[in-house]
């Protein structure tokens, strides 16, 4: 079937179904036999896809008649490694849980985020990718208050308010642009034809930009990030850094630059200095922090920080780099962020100065611990070499100083990684983790299945790069 509304019906019959499973082992097998299928649908809009720069698999039907509204969605090379991304690793997430006592209502939160996030990377009509972007939102916002851990309700207040905040700058957007069509529609490609003064574009910029800015998120609009990340759930974390904040750089992609170039143009510069910026920033940042968990999440402002420049450098090297990297940073966060949740429930603490010398127990572990570590800091053959390399000379491109100061991130990224593994693997083992026990059975796998990701992409990046290549080629021939 090459109808991608199976794509959206597939994780929406999935919530409704775990909705009503109290069992927490019969709901978690669903939940992953669901995903798998998922998963299953997806295989052949791949095998089928042409890597060209044509929009493929297009499915339409009329939503709302009176205002000209379409469920239009559509596949090219930017949007398929997300769906490839979104729907590979809602799996793995669902499988990490395997340790725990979700019960139906979490996994149905998952799947209709999951709905949400496939809804965002396919839609071709404005308000229809509205209605996925706040879609995405609602589950995981329940996600981390009902089962995260802290101060949740105040952190996730905060991380709702900055993302509505900046929704409804770009719905106010969305809706200029609806009067600026000739036929009165949402259309992706009415808002592209556009040809709209630079003076309007200077507008539709920033109200996109902000919106696509925070939930990157892009400095200064990171604030929500590092509290929302350390007190959410495992599960949560995963979704949020693995995939959510891939809808915010696949924004840049879609919308921002082929609807406002001038205004590319114009600020461009401005979001490249930005995000070079939060890259050293968080980079900093990261070196101080004794929670392992907080210091991933800094880690990861400072990558799609990286990312994020690199679609701003508006080189083929830049963006293709921005491409691979969100699937391969989506990859390797989610090892790291299991990883940390395996520690923590191994030894009751994520705390650096409280660990050490775990390699000694859990030497397995440490092996698959080392390689995703490797992979994050872009090691030769790890997937995040080819995707950081790309980036850096696409910003080299653009601007000499802007690559020196964005590959800092590589610098201090390798600093505060190897003292991540360090200070928990290495060293003197403390007294009260003579009895921790290394992973097995679902834990084994999970780290399995990320490790053979990180050196096959690492070892055959083209696997990606390919998929997207026709398609950028044509949005900057667009936007030049």
């Amino acid at each position: 079937m090459d109808n991608l509304f199976i794509l959206l019906l597939i994780p929406v019959l999935s919530a409704c179904i775990l909705a009503f499973v109290k069992n927490s082992q019969t709901a978690k097998w669903i939940a992953l036999v669901l995903s798998l299928i998922q998963v299953v649908a997806t295989v052949p809009f791949l095998c089928n896809f042409v890597p060209d720069a044509s929009m493929q698999f297009e499915s339409t039907f009329t939503w709302i008649a009176s205002l000209n509204i379409h469920f239009h969605l559509g596949l090219d090379g930017i949007s398929l490694p997300l769906i490839l991304l979104t729907n590979g690793l809602v799996p793995l997430i669902v499988l990490t849980t395997f340790g725990k006592t979700f019960k139906g209502n979490f996994y149905a939160l998952v799947s209709f985020m999951q709905a949400g996030l496939v809804l965002v990377f396919t839609a071709l009509d404005a308000f229809t990718f509205y209605v996925g972007w706040e879609i995405a939102l609602i589950p995981i916002y329940f996600i981390c208050a009902l089962w995260g851990e802290g101060d949740r309700i105040r952190v996730n207040l905060k991380f709702f308010i900055y993302t509505f905040f900046g929704s409804l700058l770009m719905l106010i957007g969305i809706i200029y642009l609806y009067h600026q069509t000739p036929n009165g529609d949402f259309e992706w490609a009415s808002f592209k034809a556009l040809q709209l003064p630079g003076g309007i574009q200077r507008y539709i910029f920033w109200g996109f930009f902000i919106a696509f800015a925070i939930k990157i998120p892009i400095f200064p609009f990171h604030t929500w990030q590092p509290d929302t990340y350390t007190n959410a759930p495992a599960a949560g974390t995963m979704l949020l850094a693995g995939i959510m904040l891939k809808m915010g750089i696949y924004g840049l992609f879609r919308w921002l630059l082929p609807i406002a170039p001038i205004g590319t143009q114009i600020y461009g510069t401005v979001a490249l200095v930005l995000c070079v910026i939060g890259i050293v920033y968080a980079s900093i940042i990261a070196f101080q922090q004794n929670d392992a968990k907080r210091l991933i999440a800094y880690s990861s402002i400072a990558h799609v920080g990286l990312i994020s420049a690199g679609v701003f450098s508006i080189h083929i090297e830049g963006m293709q780099g921005a491409m691979i990297q969100m699937v391969n940073h989506g990859i390797s966060v989610i090892g790291l962020f299991f990883i940390i949740d395996i520690i923590q429930q191994r030894t009751n603490s994520r705390n650096l100065s409280e660990l050490g010398g775990l390699a000694y127990r859990m030497p397995i572990l440490a092996v698959f611990f080392l390689l995703i570590v490797m992979g994050a800091i872009g090691l030769p053959l790890t997937n995040g070499f080819i995707g950081e390399f790309l980036l850096l000379k696409g910003i080299f491109s653009t601007n000499v100083w802007y690559a020196v100061f964005g590959g800092l991130t590589l610098i201090f990224g390798a600093v505060y990684m190897l003292r991540l593994y360090q200070n928990t693997m290495l060293g003197t083992l403390h007294a009260e983790h003579i009895q921790v026990k290394d992973v097995q059975g679902y834990e084994v796998l999970v780290l399995g299945i990320v490790s053979v990701f990180i050196l096959y992409l690492g070892i055959f990046p083209n696997a990606l790069l390919k998929l997207s290549e026709a398609s950028v080629i044509q949005l900057i021939q667009q936007i030049k």
